[in-house]
């Protein structure tokens, strides 16, 4: 095996006529790949490789193609105080790995993968950011039990893409799907050991390699015991992007470049920690046989350092460029941004991704916090980078279902969390508004559990959202108690709407316009079954039509651009945005704090353009009436109906709006009663 004389991508690609394999340790003494047959039970044979100046092993073997199946051997000091963790013996996954093959004994072998992937024909869906609707849903747990869907195909990247899945998707108005993690995952075993696996998939094992779980071809393989053939997973991945975007839908994919798969100390080792655990980990500089737990799942990655930051640089631009999707979401995004100094919005991550040509154009989401210190950075993230909101989500469910905050608040959720993305220079659409997403209670059990039930998950009950800011109307759990069901109905429909026509990005979770429960687990990241997968056979058809209806109003009128109100006239005299009470008055700055939850929002300048919006938002159980400007006015929008559907043609001067409702209404003139 001779040594490179030019650099190779990190990992093993063909030349054309042999492999050339590259891999980084700053502190091994000795690397070598072993070679497997190809069934990956024989190791044929064991090649070293030569190191570099630049901490880079190198080498390349001839005649060796794509198709090769191999490991790595890292050889050095098993010295955990000075936080190294050799062993020479022990084989390795390759991390730059495409394809990922487990041997009978669980052991990952890496496989050498070649393919020309070519999007450039190809017409992707490119939304301006106040058209986004985001759709937070996990391949399987969407289509496992969908009855028009074929069997094979349920619960699948094909299945995803079926016709009634596309139906569902465009009836409800989503244009970007955001997937739970679609990289392959572990299972850590101490789920095993009980008898779980992980659902929710947050454990990563192969940056580069689509879940083989989720993929229609490996489960026709497996069944009919033939090996799993990653080209047919990527393919299928890749014809899954293709039709969502046919459909006019971008794919976000969710990310996990926070920690990887070997946990803790105590852990497995599977590629990083045996490869070079002092490089590839922030580890305690006190005990350095310990790792920094910023993300709570064991171990943080190190993107202070380049070779890390490169790994997760090159991972981003292969599903960018090869696998076609859209954007990304980073989960614990603060521990990507943590140095010595803390949390950066100038890290090196984001200038990175910034200054690259295809990683600075996609969606970018952060999920703006960890359980590191100073963790909680909502609204410090780069321009151009969303954030998931947990103050709108909070805040609507207090004013919602707690009656716990007062008018201010609300407005100020409403109008694009000012308060925390204005200040910072960003825009309206920076703030990713939702009420519920995959952790924690769903929309349905928000209104009937006041605590969470996971003792299936088998921690004692301990895990998941203590404190959700939910409302059971009285009754625990479900009732056939025609009240309690209307209540909660008319709530989930307040919130939905709420979130739909608030400004920024709307985002629903999967099931939360089909009345999904989960029977009050909030945290079912290791429950694959029914507890987690979407019930097509009894799902809320009236709630979904309702959510239809206020996605189209949105699309149609599109209440507030991304752009801040300032409540200034314009030169016909009228403000882009306004405030009064029930009684019309304008609210002056005791009336922001008062006890009253009646206010109406007279939007001036709506973003479509055309006549004013008026809104009025009534948070107590009982009903108000609200005088209403001049003019005449039709109704659009009644969320205390079961599909949103005004029942009445045009009003004037006073409305009655019952309780726990949003009602909007576009001004018509010569509009007849």
């Amino acid at each position: 095996m001779a040594a490179l004389t030019a650099a190779a991508s990190s990992g093993a690609r063909w030349d054309g006529s042999g492999v050339v394999f590259e891999v980084f340790s700053a502190h091994a003494e000795r690397i070598e790949v072993g070679v497997f047959d190809d069934a990956g039970e024989r190791e044929l044979r064991r090649l070293p490789l030569q190191r570099h100046g630049d901490d880079l092993w190198r080498g390349r073997l001839s005649g060796a193609g794509p198709g090769l199946l191999y490991g790595l051997r890292a050889h050095g000091p098993w010295q955990p105080e000075r936080g190294h963790r050799f062993d020479g013996e022990r084989l390795l996954l390759d991390p730059w790995t495409r394809e990922i093959v487990l041997r009978a004994s669980g052991t990952p072998l890496a496989r050498v993968v070649h393919e020309a992937v070519d999007w450039r024909a190809h017409r992707r869906p490119c939304h301006a950011r106040e058209d986004l609707l985001l759709y937070e849903l996990h391949v399987k747990g969407f289509t496992q039990r969908h009855p028009e869907i074929p069997p094979a195909l349920r619960g699948t990247y094909a299945g995803l893409v079926h016709p009634a899945a596309l139906a569902h998707l465009q009836r409800i108005g989503v244009t970007a799907v955001s997937l739970l993690p679609v990289h392959h995952h572990m299972d850590e075993p101490a789920l095993t050991a009980r008898g779980l696996v992980n659902y929710w998939g947050y454990n990563t094992l192969g940056f580069f390699c689509p879940e083989p779980r989720y993929a229609a071809a490996a489960r026709a393989a497996e069944a009919a015991d033939r090996p799993v053939d990653g080209a047919a997973v990527r393919e299928e991945f890749r014809a899954m992007v293709r039709a969502l975007h046919g459909a006019g839908i971008e794919v976000i994919i969710d990310v996990v470049y926070n920690h990887t798969c070997e946990s803790d100390e105590h852990g497995p080792t599977l590629s990083w920690r045996g490869l070079d655990n002092a490089s590839w980990y922030r580890l305690d500089p006190q005990r350095p046989e310990r790792y920094v737990n910023d993300s709570g799942c064991g171990n943080v990655l190190d993107l202070a350092r380049p070779p890390v930051l490169q790994f997760v640089m090159a991972s981003l631009r292969h599903w960018a460029d090869d696998m076609g999707v859209d954007g990304f979401r980073f989960d614990l995004a603060p521990a990507l941004a943590r140095g010595e100094h803390g949390f950066s919005a100038d890290a090196p991550l984001f200038r990175a991704i910034a200054q690259d040509p295809l990683l600075s154009g996609k969606r970018l989401i952060a999920e703006p916090w960890d359980v590191g210190p100073d963790g909680y950075r909502l609204g410090g993230f780069p321009a151009g980078w969303a954030e998931w909101n947990d103050r709108f989500r909070d805040g609507m469910r207090r004013w919602w279902l707690r009656r716990e905050v007062t008018r201010g608040e609300f407005a100020l959720r409403l109008c694009g969390s000012s308060d925390v993305f204005h200040r910072a220079g960003r825009l309206p659409s920076d703030s990713v508004n939702y009420v519920v997403s995959h952790d924690g209670f769903t929309l349905r059990d928000l209104v009937t559990y006041p605590h969470r039930r996971n003792e299936a998950n088998g921690e004692g009950n301990r895990d998941g959202h203590a404190h959700e800011h939910g409302d059971d109307f009285g009754v625990v759990g479900e009732t056939d108690d025609a009240a309690v069901g209307a209540a909660r109905a008319r709530a989930q429909r307040a919130l939905l709407a709420t979130v739909l026509l608030a400004q920024g990005t709307p985002m629903l979770a999967a099931g939360a316009e089909t009345g999904h429960t989960q029977r009050g687990n909030n945290n079912p990241y290791c429950q694959d079954n029914e507890t987690a997968w979407l019930d097509w056979t009894s799902v809320d058809e009236a709630l979904i039509a309702f959510v239809a209806r206020v996605s189209r109003l949105r699309r149609e009128r599109l209440p507030f651009a991304d752009r801040w109100y300032d409540g200034m006239p314009d030169g016909q005299g009228v403000a882009d945005v306004s405030w009064s009470d029930a009684d019309g008055r304008v609210l002056d700055p005791a009336a922001w704090h008062s006890a009253d939850r009646a206010l109406a929002v007279l939007i001036g300048r709506p973003g479509r353009g055309g006549p004013p919006l008026l809104a009025l938002v009534n948070g107590d159980a009982a009903p108000r009436s609200f005088h209403l400007p001049p003019g005449r006015w039709r109704p659009l929008l009644d969320s205390g109906e079961l599909d949103g559907a005004p029942r009445e043609a045009a009003c004037e001067r006073v409305r009655r709006v019952d309780g726990d409702r949003i009602v909007m209404f576009v001004m018509m003139d010569g509009v007849e009663s």
